[in-house]
C-alpha cells in the first residue's frame, strides 16, 4: 500500500509536470497526498434553487447567466466593489465582492457566461444579494457533466492556476484507479467493534459522496467517511505514543531504595504543611523511582500549587541513593531562585547537601565554569541547578540518576533529550505550571505518566481579577495607591512582541516615567530584555527584598519567581496575551495569605469595540482555575498556538479536531494502548500491515522514544 501512496502525482493519467507543479504548491506531490487532500466543504448541486425562490438568511446554490457587471468605487478610491448581476428565467440576484481587484476578477467574469454560485442570501434595498459567494464558471451545457453537477460536489482549496474542475477531475481519476489497491491497515476486529467503514470506502465517500448522503452531516464533519479518517489519525498517533511508552518501560535503570517512612519524615521536616495533592503526587513519584524502569512523569500544577517541593522530595531520594540530580530551568533568575530554595529546604535533611549543590549558568566566568564542570565530572557536585548550560556537549556527569525539567513547555524536545542523554537512562520528571487540557495531553504528552496537583496550599486566597478599559486608569491608580500605602509591592507588565520590541520598550519606558511621576514617593524600576543578566538579577533581587515598590517589565516576569509581598499585578494591553499567559502572570501575586489583585487593562475604547476580546478577558474575572482557563484558551487559539511551535510537532491533523472529536480520541487511544499491551512489538501476523504502515508513514514522528 505504501508504494502506491508514494507514486508521484505527475505520472497519474492526465496530470503531467505542469499540473503536478501546481498541485505541489498545496503540498500534494504523491497519490497518497492526493487522497489526503480533502475537500474544505461541499455544495449540494443535486438540484438548483431558481433565483426567485432564494430565501434571505439561508445558504443556497443557484445557476444563472451574468447579465451585467459594474465596478463601484467607494469614497476611499483604493477600495472598490464588483457587482455582478446574475439572472435565470425566474429572476435576478446581485453578487458582490468588496476589496475588488479589477484585473483578476474581470478576466474570470464576463457578461453572458453561466455561473453557479453559493452563499448566504441577503436582502439589500429590496434586492436579493450574496456577498463574496463561492462561484464556478460553467461552459455551455457543462452542468450536464455529472462530475461537477447533479450531485454533492466537493470544494477544494485552490491556488493560482489550479481550479475546482481540474482538482475534481484529477481526484476522480485517483479515486477510481487507486482506491481499489488500498489495503486497510486497521485490524478488522477494531473496525467491526466501532462500526468503521473500510479505508477504500472512506476515501471514495469523502471525495465523492453518494447522492443519498445527508449534506448537513457532511458540512458538520459528521459523515462515516470522516469518522473513519479521524479515527485513523488519532489511532496511529496513539499507537506511536503507546510504542514509546512500552519502549521506555522495557528499558532498565537504577531502582532507588526508599524507606517506608520517607514520605512521613520528609513532610515533618518541612517548614510548611504539604497538601493532600502533593502527598499523592510524591507517592506516585516514589513508586516510579523504586522500579528498574525509568520514570517518565509529567507533573501538572496550577500556579503556586507547590510543584517545586515535590521535585525536592525526588531530588532528596536521588541524593540519598548516591546519584546526581540535574535540574534545568528556563531562565537564570528562576534557576537561581530554585538553587536558594533547594539549599534552604534540603539542608534541613542533610547538611552535606548544601556542600554538594552547584549552580551552572552561561553567565559564569570561564574559570568558575571550568571548576563546576570538574566537580560534576568527579561526582563532588551532586545536585546541579542551572539553565541550558547543563546540556553543553563538553559537560559530563559521573552518575546522573534524576533529571528534573521545570516549565518544560519552554524547552524543545531536543533540549530535554540532550539533558537525559547525560546519564544511563536516568529517571525523568518534567513539570509545568501551564495546565494542559486533557484532550491535548492525550496527544502531546500521551506517552508520559501524568500527575496533577489540583489543590492549593492552605491560607492562599483567590486573586480578585478586574478587567478595565484605558479610560478607567484612575480607578487602577487609586488601587495601586492603596496597596503601596499598606507596604505592598506591584508588578506592572507590558506585552513583548519580538518584531516590535523597540516600540514596546518605549511604551514601558514612558510608562515607568509616568508611574514615577504619579507615585513619586515610591521606588519604580524598569526590567526589560535589553538589560544584561547581572542587571536583571540585581533588579529582581531588589524587588524581592522590597527595595523596589513597582516593577515595570517588558518581559513576562519569570514563572516561579516568588515575591510574597507583591499583591497587585497590572497587565497593559491584556488583549494581546493568551489566557494561559495571563493566568501565569496573575500567579505572580497571591503567594501568601495577603489579599491579592490582578487588573487587566485593555486598550479598547469601549466594551462594544471588540466583543470577542472582551469576552475572552472576562473569563479571567470569572475563574482562577487554570485548567478551566486552559480549556477556553485551547478553544480560542487551537492546539498549535496553545503549545507553541516547539511542542506542536506532531499535533497537527488533516481531518481530526481535538475539541470536536475528543470522544473518538479516547476510543482510539484505548484501542492503540490495548493493542500494544497485547502485542508490544506488533509481531502478530494480523498486525503485519499495521506495523508496515506505521513504520513507513508515521514512525518519523516518534523518533524520541524516551522523552516527552
Amino acid at each position: 500500500m505504501s508504494e502506491i501512496l508514494k507514486y508521484p502525482l505527475q505520472y497519474v493519467k492526465g496530470v503531467g509536470p505542469r499540473l503536478a507543479e501546481l498541485f505541489s504548491r498545496k503540498d500534494v506531490e504523491t497519490v497518497g497526498d492526493a487522497f489526503q487532500f480533502l475537500p474544505r466543504t461541499y455544495e449540494d448541486r443535486r438540484t438548483f434553487t431558481p433565483i426567485v425562490k432564494l430565501k434571505p438568511g439561508l445558504k443556497q446554490t443557484s445557476l444563472g447567466k451574468i447579465s451585467s457587471l459594474r465596478v463601484i468605487p467607494l469614497r476611499n478610491r483604493k477600495l472598490k466593489i464588483l457587482e455582478c448581476v446574475v439572472s435565470d428565467q425566474s429572476g435576478s440576484i446581485s453578487l458582490k465582492w468588496f476589496r475588488y481587484h479589477a484585473p483578476t476578477m474581470r478576466k474570470m467574469l464576463k457578461s453572458g457566461c453561466s455561473l453557479i454560485f453559493t452563499g448566504e442570501v441577503q436582502e439589500f434595498r429590496w434586492q436579493k444579494q450574496i456577498v463574496h459567494p463561492d462561484f464556478e464558471i460553467v461552459e455551455e451545457d457543462e452542468h450536464k457533466d455529472l462530475l461537477h453537477f447533479g450531485r454533492i460536489v466537493p470544494i477544494y482549496s485552490e491556488t493560482g492556476g489550479l481550479y475546482q474542475k481540474t482538482i475534481r477531475r484529477v481526484l476522480k481519476t485517483i479515486v477510481e484507479n487507486y482506491s481499489d489497491k488500498l489495503e486497510d491497515p486497521l485490524p478488522e476486529v477494531i473496525r467491526n467493534k466501532h462500526a468503521l467503514i473500510s479505508l477504500k470506502e472512506a476515501y471514495q465517500e469523502i471525495h465523492f459522496p453518494h447522492e443519498d448522503v445527508n449534506i448537513e452531516d457532511l458540512l458538520r464533519g459528521e459523515s462515516e467517511a470522516r469518522r473513519r479518517l479521524i479515527f485513523d489519525e488519532f489511532f496511529f498517533l496513539e499507537l506511536g505514543l503507546a510504542l514509546k511508552k512500552s519502549q521506555i518501560k522495557s528499558q532498565k535503570t537504577y531502582a532507588f531504595v526508599v524507606l517506608t517512612s520517607f514520605l512521613e519524615n520528609f513532610s515533618k521536616k518541612l517548614p510548611f504543611k504539604l497538601t493532600g495533592a502533593q502527598f499523592k503526587v510524591l507517592d506516585e513519584i516514589i513508586k516510579d523511582l523504586v522500579q528498574e524502569k525509568p520514570m517518565n512523569r509529567l507533573v501538572q500544577g496550577d500556579v503556586g500549587s507547590g510543584k517545586t517541593v515535590v521535585s525536592m522530595g525526588a531530588a532528596l531520594l536521588a541524593f540519598q541513593n548516591g546519584f546526581q540530580v540535574a535540574i534545568m530551568a528556563p531562565t537564570e533568575i528562576l534557576a537561581h531562585q530554585h538553587f536558594l530554595s533547594f539549599e534552604k529546604i534540603l539542608s534541613r535533611f542533610d547538611k552535606k547537601i548544601g556542600l554538594s549543590m552547584r549552580f551552572l549558568v552561561s553567565a559564569l566566568g570561564a574559570k568558575e565554569k571550568k571548576a563546576v564542570y570538574r566537580e560534576i565530572e568527579q561526582g563532588v557536585a551532586r545536585i546541579i541547578i542551572g539553565t541550558h548550560a547543563l546540556i553543553q556537549e563538553d559537560l559530563t556527569f559521573q552518575k546522573l540518576g534524576l533529571v528534573v525539567v521545570d516549565e518544560q513547555h519552554r524547552f524543545g524536545v531536543d533540549q530535554r533529550k540532550a539533558l537525559s542523554s547525560k546519564g544511563q537512562e536516568p529517571h525523568v520528571l518534567v513539570m509545568t505550571a501551564t495546565p494542559i487540557p486533557r484532550t491535548l495531553a492525550l496527544t502531546a504528552y500521551g506517552e508520559l505518566d501524568v500527575s496533577v496537583i489540583d489543590e492549593m496550599p492552605q491560607g492562599r486566597k483567590p486573586i480578585q481579577t478586574h478587567v478595565l478599559l484605558e479610560k478607567q486608569k484612575d480607578k487602577l491608580y487609586r488601587k495601586m495607591g492603596e496597596e503601596l500605602s499598606k507596604g505592598r509591592q506591584i508588578y506592572y507588565i507590558y506585552p513583548l512582541i519580538e518584531e516590535s520590541e523597540k516600540i514596546d520598550l518605549k511604551d514601558a519606558t514612558e510608562g515607568a516615567k509616568n508611574l514615577k511621576n504619579i507615585f513619586s514617593s515610591y521606588q519604580v524600576e524598569l526590567l526589560h530584555g535589553k538589560m544584561n543578566q547581572n542587571e536583571k538579577d540585581k533588579t529582581m533581587e531588589e524587588f524581592k527584598k522590597g527595595k523596589i515598590h513597582i516593577l515595570v517589565s517588558t518581559t513576562v516576569v519569570e514563572v516561579g519567581v516568588d515575591v510574597p509581598n507583591a499583591t497587585l499585578m497590572v497587565v497593559e494591553h491584556a488583549e494581546r496575551f493568551g489566557l494561559s499567559q495571563l493566568h501565569q502572570l496573575r500567579g505572580r501575586v497571591g503567594r501568601s495569605d495577603l489579599e491579592s489583585y490582578c487588573y487587566l487593562l485593555s486598550s479598547l475604547k469601549n466594551w462594544d469595540e471588540e466583543k470577542n476580546a472582551v469576552k475572552r478577558l472576562k473569563i479571567m474575572e470569572e475563574t482562577t482555575n487554570g485548567f478551566l482557563i486552559s480549556e477556553e484558551d485551547l478553544k480560542i487559539r487551537g492546539p498549535g498556538e496553545f503549545l507553541g511551535t516547539r511542542q506542536a510537532g506532531f499535533v497537527s491533523f488533516r481531518v481530526a479536531d481535538l475539541l470536536r472529536d475528543h470522544e473518538l480520541l479516547k476510543l482510539a487511544r484505548r484501542e492503540a494502548f490495548y493493542l500494544i499491551y497485547e502485542d508490544p512489538r506488533l509481531e502478530k501476523e494480523e498486525h503485519h500491515l499495521l506495523k508496515e504502515t506505521f513504520e513507513k508513514l508515521w514512525s518519523h514522528k516518534f523518533k524520541y522514544a524516551t522523552i516527552g
